[in-house]
């Protein structure tokens, strides 16, 4: 099966109600939570995959998304689904009791720690910007962000 590639058509809306579109709740939590950080009553430009501050993204391009939704929807109750600055790098099989999804994002070591670095790497494709809550699809609006700064 092939992937969608590029932005959909029409915009993304997670599922609601009681219905699972993956193998178990907790998929299906992180599933809504990426999907509702893109929804366009959410997010700031969900068709660049943005959802706050200008350049904050979800995923670090519609194929990774695409992927992400994807391997969500198949991930069992015993694996954990890794995304390195918005892209799904690999899942493992670990046990009903560890996380179904680990996010890092944006990492760099100090020597290359810096804004030159970043914007060259993320021209590259192989990192994004996750602002403090939108690579880890947890955005709840700027009290979220004021709760964590503050």
């Amino acid at each position: 099966m092939t992937l969608p590639k590029g932005r959909p058509a029409e915009p993304i809306r997670a599922p609601r109600g009681a219905a699972l579109s993956c193998k178990g709740w907790p998929q299906e939590a992180a599933l809504r939570m990426l999907m509702n950080n893109l929804d366009p009553d959410v997010a700031e430009r969900w068709e660049d995959l943005v959802v706050y501050g200008g350049s904050g993204k979800a995923a670090r391009s519609w194929e990774a998304y695409h992927t992400i939704v994807a391997t969500l929807r198949r991930l069992e109750g015993d694996a954990t689904l890794l995304v390195q600055s918005g892209k799904p790098v690999g899942v493992f099989t670990t046990s009903s009791d560890a996380p179904r999804v680990l996010i890092v994002n944006a990492m760099l070591v100090p020597a290359w720690g810096d804004w030159e670095h970043f914007r060259k790497y993320e021209a590259m494709g192989l990192t994004m910007y996750g602002q403090m809550t939108a690579g880890s699809w947890i955005y709840i609006g700027t009290q979220g962000i004021l709760q964590g700064t503050y």
